[in-house]
């Protein structure tokens, strides 16, 4: 389906789209539609619904500029979201719908995110570490703020061999990224995930493929991270491009690499604290939002671990 506006003249035009059409851009990515601006006139096309909904934006927004001359950012977000955006600091947009933080130690987290641009975040299985830090991403995408998601998880064996997985190089490393999917689906639907991964708004990768780029306007998240060396930590980070945001989350007890010990997420506090614009969350325990047994499983194995460690040194003597 498509709608066509008619723009009276190039100063309203250029009040509409923003400077670099960014305005444009925060009603395409949010409605996931495509608009074309040609000869005066603006060509919105997409599926019904959207295009639609587009449409009624445009138009209320084409209101305000033909009465007051100019149009902010905020505007546009207003129109766009109404309700829906009006937020604390400690709220995320989850699929039009309000998402908040459950526990003290997720709100913290969030605020991290909010005020730094570098966040590591360190907590055990069920604690919202990829949950929320996706939640995020997807707000920042439909505000504008960011042009794009991308989404990195380390590929490393646990107990299995890839190349005795069937299937291609893709095959195999697919189930990998399984779970950012899965953290995706949670936020947005089906048709919009496909669309906005069309249109490389959203991008899900290994590790190995971030050697090289540089990331400029992007919101990124390394999942898994406990799952990096240092030299791969040192690697991703270093891919920072300007107005980018970066997201790392890892459980260091659940380490499968040869030498835990060498995990990039294990040292990276040693390396970087105290660097302005670089935050520490730590997620424990009592963060755990999944099933009620989960808390209780992780803080058995705690327990197991502490008691297993004392043993261990009473043995040796050290």
């Amino acid at each position: 389906m498509e709608r066509i506006v008619q723009l009276t003249d190039h100063d309203e035009a250029r009040a509409l789209f923003g400077a670099r059409d960014v305005y444009l851009k925060i009603i395409r990515d949010a409605c996931a539609v495509k608009v074309v601006a040609r000869n005066g006139l603006l060509k919105i096309e997409g599926r019904a619904e959207a295009v639609e909904r587009a449409f009624a934006v445009i138009e209320r927004l084409l209101a305000r500029v033909r009465s007051t001359g100019t149009l902010k950012k905020s505007e546009v977000i207003d129109v766009i979201y109404g309700d829906q955006h009006e937020e604390t600091d400690t709220s995320v947009s989850r699929a039009y719908r309000k998402f908040a933080p459950r526990t003290a130690g997720q709100s913290e987290y969030v605020r991290a995110i909010n005020e730094n641009d570098i966040v590591f975040s360190y907590g055990p299985a069920g604690t919202g570490k990829t949950f929320i830090a996706v939640a995020m991403a997807i707000e920042a995408l439909r505000r504008g703020s960011v042009r794009k998601i991308v989404l990195v998880r380390p590929v490393v064996e646990a107990g299995e061999s890839l190349g005795f997985l069937p299937g291609d190089v893709l095959a195999k490393v697919n189930p990998y990224m399984r779970p950012l999917y899965d953290a995706l689906s949670e936020m947005i639907d089906f048709t919009q995930l496909q669309d906005y991964m069309e249109r490389d708004l959203i991008e899900i990768a290994p590790l190995a493929y971030m050697r090289g780029r540089t990331l400029n306007d992007a919101f990124v998240i390394l999942d898994e991270a406990q799952n990096t060396s240092v030299g791969q930590m040192k690697m991703f980070l270093t891919r920072m491009g300007m107005r980018s945001k970066i997201v790392i989350t890892g459980d260091i007890t659940q380490i499968d690499l040869p030498e835990p010990k060498k995990s990039g997420m294990v040292v990276i506090s040693r390396i970087l604290k105290g660097i302005k614009g670089i935050a520490f969350a730590e997620l424990t325990g009592a963060d755990i939002v999944r099933h009620k047994l989960v808390q209780k499983i992780v803080n058995a194995y705690q327990r197991w671990e502490t008691r297993s460690t004392r043993a261990k040194k009473g043995r040796t003597g050290k």
